[in-house]
């Protein structure tokens, strides 16, 4: 255990969904490639608590998904931080296709009921979404040795680099909350679940 602590040298990725976004309009329809919604009223407080909760804990480097969602959740802890934050695309939710339209609720009961998206005809598949997930941590974790480091992502990418890093079958096996943490311990090519779905932080300021 002693190889995976910070001040040891590893790597502590602080893997973070986005908070709450703003509902399509009723009229619209909803088509999951597309949506890139703000953070809602909710959302913006979420990201807020998240960010008083992280903002004292040395991290040292922030990445975001380029959508607005998450964008907007990173946004409060760079504030606190004072840290810039650094879009790598690769921390993009799971494409999803095949499902015509939908909300983003029909979307959690699809993954749940059937452990994830991929079959669906023309969704990103399972090995893409693991694989690209894999590359860009990897990456970071190259880059801050011995840091601690925020990564700001979605439901989907989040379950599914878990699943991989746990040999799980189902790319989505829990339900992740808005603003959750959950932190993996990375010390060359090893890693260490550490903590999954943490929501202390807005349990505290409910």
């Amino acid at each position: 255990m002693r190889d995976f602590r910070v001040a040891h040298g590893a790597t502590e990725v602080l893997l973070i969904r986005h908070g709450e976004a703003e509902p399509m309009p009723p009229t619209q329809a909803l088509h999951p490639k597309d949506v890139d919604m703000p953070l809602s009223v909710r959302g913006r407080e979420q990201a807020t608590a998240l960010a008083s909760r992280l903002g004292r804990r040395g991290i040292g480097a922030l990445y975001s998904s380029p959508l607005r969602r998450t964008r907007e959740t990173a946004e409060a802890l760079a504030t606190a931080t004072g840290l810039p934050i650094i879009e790598d695309p690769r921390l993009r939710e799971v494409e999803i296709a095949g499902v015509g339209p939908v909300g983003m609720h029909d979307l959690a009961e699809i993954a749940i009921a059937n452990g994830g998206w991929s079959h669906l005809p023309g969704t990103e598949s399972s090995q893409a979404i693991r694989e690209r997930m894999t590359i860009a941590i990897d990456a970071l974790v190259a880059a801050n040795a011995g840091a601690r480091v925020a990564v700001f992502t979605h439901a989907g990418a989040i379950n599914s680099y878990v699943a991989g890093l746990l040999g799980l079958k189902s790319d989505f096996f829990f339900p992740t909350g808005n603003t959750s943490i959950s932190i993996v311990r990375a010390r060359e090519e090893r890693r260490l679940l550490v903590s999954l779905n943490d929501i202390a932080h807005l349990e505290r300021s409910a």
